[in-house]
């Protein structure tokens, strides 16, 4: 996988900002989001053989700035492979009404390896694609697809995918 994921997060939410945020004039500006805290677990491939199981926790802040709205997380797979990082989620509810909805994002972090693969380095960056659904209170069920790697910022850039389920709830 290569940074395809990475373009995915970038052409839904600028598309999503240039569609509804700048047409109103307020490309960037501050809103009051849902703030969400997320877990998920999922299989972590590695050269798309399963490598371990990962747990991972997610903070969505109480503001976005137009379609983007930041969030910290944090993952550990059963052999202690750590990655915490930063960044931004955009979700499609601008675009799509319903309980359904789309999600991507993008966030740098730091991976420490633990038992796991090298995969070159410490940075790395981590986007996601998932499909969810919103229950009335909020709440939300998500099916993702993440891609973690360096970016080609060393020599070895193998790549890690994730398949997870996770479920985040509201806090006020």
């Amino acid at each position: 996988m290569d940074g395809s994921l990475a373009l995915i997060f970038l052409i839904t939410s600028l598309s999503d900002m240039g569609l509804n945020d700048c047409k109103a004039g307020r490309c960037l500006q501050e809103y009051d989001a849902t703030a969400r805290i997320s877990l998920q677990g999922g299989q972590v491939l590695f050269q798309e053989e399963q490598q371990s199981e990962e747990v991972y926790f997610d903070y969505d802040m109480p503001r976005q700035f137009g379609p983007f709205q930041p969030t910290i997380g944090a993952s550990l797979t059963d052999e202690n492979g750590l990655w915490v990082g930063a960044g931004f989620k955009w979700t499609s509810q601008d675009m799509i009404a319903g309980p359904l909805f789309l999600e991507t994002s993008l966030m740098p972090g730091l991976y420490a390896r633990g038992n796991g693969p090298d995969l070159g380095g410490s940075l790395h960056f981590r986007s996601a694609l998932g499909l969810g659904y919103r229950f009335d209170n909020g709440g939300t069920l998500a099916l993702l697809y993440d891609h973690r790697s360096n970016g080609d910022t060393q020599n070895l850039n193998p790549g890690l995918e994730t398949i997870a389920i996770r479920y985040a709830f509201v806090i006020d």
